[in-house]
């Protein structure tokens, strides 16, 4: 199995939803950068479950532990290995579905891939797996800080239904349960998953993310593209169905004269330093009607780790870059 992302800064993850723990390894970090759990802890916080009425109802802590890598709070250059203690595991939620195919999960493809499976709560197949690329990302972002690089990347749920956001207010985002851009919606976006909810049921969204102070030259001609990367990275994500970037699928509306308007952070694969705007389609919680616990939006749970993909692969990319100067 695939478990490793990156070619320099390489992360792999590791574990089960309802298994002991789950966890995470950083190969390839610089040495000396200040580094404790207190820079990783905030944006696990801002994924972990139980945040609200929108979110699923398991509460987990997601206490992050680093285990190595790390001497007298700087990076040593060594792997860098981190834990979180799974605590609130009800597998007993699952046992009815032990020999059950769930419809749109990874039930059926992981029992023909390996003959075997992990049922409770979809076990490596599950989305608690992207606790620590959050876990790994804050690394990353603590990476840049320490370099001086003012790179920004934020994400925010764009749509969800025929609720679409129009002005977009990056300060009032972590002021709303579905962690969108404006206020107003908000409201009315939570109260659509809360009547979801209460109909069994669960709904889909967009979620838009903006790289800016991105550096220039990060990329790779042909293959290795960043805009390839970014597609790989955010696909990866349970429950991306779809990824765009810049006029995305609007281009095919368009004209030549009019798409050369539109202004893209990207060009031939390499960037250009200018903002960067992507999306991705998240699909409709598959887990309706069914034992366990699972949020009726997935979209305020996963914008943490949309941006976590992204500084993942911002990281790589950079890494690559300053070899290539060196």
């Amino acid at each position: 199995m695939s478990n490793t992302f990156g070619h320099i800064f390489r992360v792999t993850t590791w574990g089960e939803s309802h298994g002991r723990a789950i966890g995470g390894i950083i190969d390839g970090c610089p040495a000396g950068i200040p580094l404790s759990e207190k820079d990783i802890q905030p944006d696990l916080d801002r994924r972990k479950p139980g945040q609200s009425d929108v979110t699923t109802a398991r509460k987990e802590e997601d206490k992050i532990e680093i285990l190595s890598g790390v001497f007298e709070g700087k990076t040593t250059g060594t792997p860098i290995s981190m834990i979180i203690w799974n605590k609130d595991q009800q597998s007993k939620d699952y046992s009815e579905l032990k020999n059950v195919y769930r419809p749109q999960h990874a039930d059926e493809t992981y029992d023909l891939k390996y003959g075997f499976r992990d049922y409770r709560g979809g076990g490596r197949a599950s989305a608690r797996e992207t606790a620590m690329r959050v876990a790994c990302a804050a690394v990353a972002k603590k990476m840049f800080k320490y370099l001086k690089l003012k790179i920004k990347v934020v994400a925010y749920t764009k749509q969800i239904q025929n609720l679409k956001l129009e002005k977009v207010d990056l300060s009032v985002i972590e002021k709303n349960s579905v962690r969108t851009a404006d206020l107003k919606l908000a409201e009315k976006m939570e109260a659509l998953i809360l009547k979801a909810k209460k109909e069994d049921d669960s709904l889909g969204a967009i979620i838009e993310a903006q790289i800016l102070n991105c550096p220039k030259g990060l990329g790779e001609p042909v293959f290795d593209k960043i805009k390839a990367d970014f597609a790989k990275a955010l696909m990866s994500i349970n429950a991306v169905l779809g990824f765009q970037y810049g006029a995305g699928f609007n281009c095919a509306n368009l004209k030549g004269s009019e798409n050369n308007k539109n202004e893209n952070g990207i060009y031939g694969g390499i960037t250009n330093g200018q903002p960067i705007i992507m999306q991705v389609a998240i699909k409709p919680t598959s887990s309706i009607k069914v034992g366990g616990r699972h949020d009726p939006c997935l979209a305020p749970r996963a914008v943490p780790i949309v941006e976590a993909m992204i500084w993942l692969t911002l990281a790589d990319h950079y890494l690559r870059q300053k070899i290539y100067n060196l």
